[in-house]
């Protein structure tokens, strides 16, 4: 892994002004993305996962704001810039893979009118070239019969086609670095494994980095050198790989991997995180894992807990790791 860093996200605040009240979505997100890695996000349903993916964008949906923190590519702050000045950046210097693949194309268009439009726009092709730049990347995502995809409509590809495509244009304009939202959520096994093969192949050739938001911490342990793993709008750990899955540190991490089912040991009923997700126009003060850990101190109801090093790269956000209690 390049010690360059890509991506870093510093203190992000987003909420979202509703009727009910104002969900407090993101609170204080710190996040680095290096050179030529694959960083995953994972959590929960609705930790805020997709909304981070999307801030660094700029593409957070009314009626999000981003009130706070700042989101640095390549030295710029992308919080900084107009509408107009990140149009460049998306699809060309930025790409995401959304989460459903039917739903992020339009059904009226056929599959070569949508990636040619990227390139002429990103790459400032002319129409022939952009064509065979089109089947060029079909080719790379190893679709069948390349130059009659591009004819083809959405509804006629089946989900793992359809999510090649939106590989193929999301790395077409060969960008920086590529956000995949739960790239794998809607395929079925086989396919999914083919898909994140294509996807730690692709990255291996282009040196693009990749920000794998997703659930799973299998599709997690397949394709990634790092991961951040967010409960309630906050990140709670951070280390590489081997450190999270082998010595998690923080209550939530461990229980998460108590819920995955292993090949070979037999239980009458999977392990679950008591409780339930907080509600984030009321968050739970202090540590917002508190109400549902099996760990909680009468500290963590009071205080948030700091982010403190305790390994190499490997961070954690937990009372039970002060330097009082540590010592």
């Amino acid at each position: 892994m390049s010690d360059n860093v890509l991506l870093d996200i510093k203190g992000l605040k987003i909420c979202f002004y509703t009727f009910d009240g104002v969900v407090k979505a993101i609170d204080g997100v710190d996040l680095t993305v290096y050179e030529d890695e694959t960083l995953g996000i994972v959590g929960e349903t609705g930790c805020g996962k997709s909304i981070t993916a999307l801030s660094v964008l700029n593409l957070v949906p009314p009626p999000g704001v981003i009130e706070a923190g700042q989101i640095w590519f390549e030295g710029e702050n992308l919080l900084t810039k107009s509408k107009k000045e990140m149009l460049p950046i998306r699809g060309g210097r930025i790409s995401m893979i959304f989460q459903n693949p039917m739903s992020s194309l339009n059904p009226v268009f056929t599959i070569g009118d949508q990636i040619t439009t990227v390139l002429r726009i990103h790459q400032g092709m002319e129409k022939q070239e952009s064509h065979q730049r089109a089947i060029e990347v079909f080719r790379t995502v190893r679709l069948p019969d390349a130059d009659q995809m591009l004819d083809k409509y959405p509804h006629e590809l089946s989900g793992g086609m359809l999510q090649r495509v939106m590989i193929g244009m999301a790395l077409s304009c060969r960008p920086r670095l590529l956000i995949a939202d739960e790239p794998s959520t809607a395929l079925d096994v086989t396919i999914q494994a083919q898909i994140l093969r294509l996807m730690r192949d692709l990255k291996r050739e282009m040196k693009t980095s990749i920000l794998l938001i997703t659930h799973d911490l299998g599709v997690v342990a397949q394709v990634c050198q790092r991961v951040a793993v967010m409960y309630a709008g906050t990140i709670v750990e951070l280390g590489d790989l081997r450190a999270i899955f082998k010595q998690p540190k923080h209550p939530y991490t461990a229980g998460l991997l108590r819920t995955i089912p292993r090949v070979g040991h037999k239980r009458e009923q999977l392990d679950t995180i008591e409780g339930r997700v907080p509600n984030l126009i009321y968050p739970p003060s202090g540590c917002r894992f508190h109400p549902r850990c099996p760990q909680a101190m009468e500290v963590c109801r009071q205080a948030r807990p700091a982010t403190v090093e305790v390994g190499a790269g490997h961070q954690v956000a937990c009372h039970l790791y002060t330097a009082e209690n540590m010592a």
